[in-house]
């Protein structure tokens, strides 16, 4: 008994590490709920989701898995190699079969090599076109969402989808994969080779397999958990940033950069204790499979050197120095695919929260989709009818109560009342951004919702108060990519709406850099650039949304030009707070908490002595008081 003491006491330092991580694993069982510990979609799940995009390049695939199998020939053979020349040493020794040992090794060690060069330069390609389809895919989800929705998410987190976690996945097909196959070929056939060396010493060796699976599946479920906390922190920090640097310019204002400054190292600190729990996990696993690597090593020292010393005979194979060499080298190849596990569950833990997250976005199933029997319109005369529409954007919120009105082709319609009382979101239902609860809106007598929404939406052209202008140029930001526009048709549309004055003092004309969100051009500019690019893509319907807001007086007569213009390419619906931007309007249409209490011209309204006449006095004598005149 006493000769397997020292056996014994490695099992038991083996045992007792054992014991307690498994306690430290089951005490933090209960608690996973609470903790976020399990993600709620399953691994298997997004595997097979995942493969959906990897089942075009199998051949590719396949290609990768052949030239894995060559590389780990190299794994396999060469602790063979070196064990026959240490058992040279026995025998006669011939300078001819050292030679072809040493030829056989290196050849086999090439071969690996080049097969592990073409298996990257296959994979990185592979890798890559799986990465841009699932970007691509990802932005068009998104594109396809409706306003409610994208109102949901902050930008910062689809900005992150995009990213960042379609980035993690990309080595999940590039590296990870391919590793965890090539690790577990080069597991099975350094067991298959030493079972033909030596059954007691494999034997030995099995003896460690059961802690090997056990602290790799507790490393798992901490490493999931260490790598969600991760992945949120990052997002939160990308949401944060987006919506800040943003908004930088009231930071400043309101003097707030401390405050926010704070926030900010609030949420650094949660990323950082994050990743410190991440290191903890991966520094705490590493070390132990290094301990079984370790421990084995002693075993095989120990059993190998007694069965040299005794000429040990078991199942009819001895033990002799060449064995001992050859299973020093395998332990080595065995256990280093283990101890590279930490590393790889680390990658695929961070594949997998990423994948999830991606997944959660293409689970968000679109509200606004075209209807089964949605028809293409080629073009559209413009009459517009509101049949008792009814809407909310919160449930049981009505912002719409029973509106009615119909707009003849070709009219100028104005909305006018206090803010709140539903006159964007009229023109937002018409365009379909959102959908009505009860009633139906008609477009030249089709309900809109039996209309493919991209058809429906090419005959509108909408002109916000918020401008939104993108990185490039004046060309691009009226054009937006639409085929077949020259440069005669920009200016000509440019021209028709005031803004080629705009073209014409910028000193490289149309091909002017717009910055982000157009911030080198003054409100007016930005909102002629607009007119331009709505009159370029020649919509039979026009939509204006207090256009004419925060407008310097000079721009204001400008854009009034504009309008008067725009009046008689088609219908035209028009908000707006300024009463004096709508008075040659053919109809307006007074709103109060989402009802209409009043509808007619101008001058109609102001003989009905009403509330469109009441808020016109009260800005007209406003505007006299502003000039200096006493009012009437």
């Amino acid at each position: 008994m006493r000769e397997y003491l020292p056996l014994l006491i490695v099992g038991g330092a083996v045992g007792a590490f054992a014991l307690i991580f498994l306690i430290a694993y089951l005490s933090m069982k209960d608690k996973k709920e609470a903790i976020g510990f399990d993600r709620s979609m399953k691994d298997t799940e997004i595997i097979r989701r995942l493969m959906v995009y990897a089942r075009p390049y199998r051949k590719n695939f396949l290609i990768v898995l052949l030239l894995v199998l060559i590389s780990i020939a190299y794994d396999i053979a060469s602790p063979v190699i070196m064990g026959r020349i240490e058992s040279m040493v026995k025998e006669p020794f011939e300078l001819g079969r050292l030679w072809l040992f040493v030829a056989v090794y290196a050849g086999i060690l090439l071969i690996s090599l080049a097969s592990t060069f073409l298996q990257a330069i296959v994979l990185q390609v592979t890798g890559q076109k799986i990465l841009s389809r699932l970007r691509e895919d990802l932005f068009v989800h998104i594109e396809s969402l409706s306003h409610a929705q994208l109102n949901q998410i902050p930008v910062g987190k689809l900005v992150t989808r995009v990213t960042n976690d379609t980035g993690a996945i990309s080595m999940m097909f590039t590296n990870i994969l391919v590793n965890l196959v090539k690790n577990s070929f080069i597991v099975l056939g350094v067991l298959g080779a030493m079972l033909l060396v030596n059954f007691e010493l494999t034997l030995m060796i099995l003896c460690f397999v059961p802690f090997i699976v056990l602290f790799t599946w507790i490393f798992r479920k901490f490493s999931r958990r260490a790598y969600r906390r991760v992945k949120d922190g990052n997002t939160d920090i990308n949401t944060f940033l987006s919506e800040n640097l943003t908004g930088m310019k009231i930071i400043q204002i309101f003097n707030r950069e401390e405050a926010k400054q704070a926030e900010f190292e609030e949420k650094n600190k949660k990323l950082t204790a994050a990743k410190y729990q991440q290191i903890m996990v991966f520094g705490i696993f590493r070390p132990l499979v290094y301990m079984l690597y370790i421990s084995s090593v002693l075993c095989l020292f120990y059993l190998g050197g007694r069965g040299v010393l005794q000429e040990t005979v078991f199942l009819g194979q001895v033990i002799d120095g060449g064995v001992i060499v050859t299973f020093y080298m395998f332990i080595s190849k065995f256990f280093n695919p283990i101890q590279s596990l930490a590393e790889q569950f680390n990658m695929l833990q961070s594949a997998m929260a990423s994948a999830e997250k991606i997944f959660t976005i293409f689970d968000m199933v679109p509200e606004i989709v075209d209807a089964p029997d949605a028809i293409d319109l080629p073009s559209v005369r413009g009459e517009i009818e509101f049949k008792h529409v009814w809407f909310a954007y919160k449930e049981g919120e009505w912002v719409l109560k029973d509106v009615s009105f119909k707009v003849e082709a070709g009219q100028t319609v104005a909305f006018a009342g206090a803010t709140g009382s539903g006159k964007t979101t009229i023109l937002s239902l018409l365009c379909r951004n959102y959908d009505v609860q009860k009633g139906e809106i008609l477009l030249d007598g089709i309900d809109i919702r039996h209309i493919r929404i991209a058809s429906l939406r090419s005959h509108f052209g909408q002109m916000l108060q918020d401008v939104f202008l993108f990185s490039g140029t004046l060309r691009s930001n009226i054009e937006l990519r639409m085929d077949g526009v020259t440069d005669e048709d920009v200016m000509k549309a440019a021209r028709f709406v005031n803004a080629d004055k705009i073209i014409e003092r910028s000193p490289d004309g149309l091909d002017e850099e717009v910055r982000e969100r157009g911030s080198n051009f003054s409100a007016g500019q930005r909102q002629l650039i607009s007119f331009a690019r709505t009159v370029l893509h020649r919509p039979e319907i026009m939509i204006l949304d207090e256009a004419t807001a925060n407008i310097d007086t000079e721009t204001e007569v400008l854009i009034q030009d504009s309008l008067e213009r725009m009046m008689n390419i088609g219908t035209l619906l028009m908000v707006a707070h300024r009463l004096s931007t709508i008075q040659h309007a053919d109809k307006i249409i007074m709103m109060s908490h989402g009802r209409i209490i009043e509808e007619g011209s101008h001058a109609e309204l102001l003989a009905l002595q009403g509330r469109y006449y009441r808020l016109f006095m009260l800005q007209y004598d406003k505007a006299q008081l502003k000039a200096g005149l006493q009012p009437v």
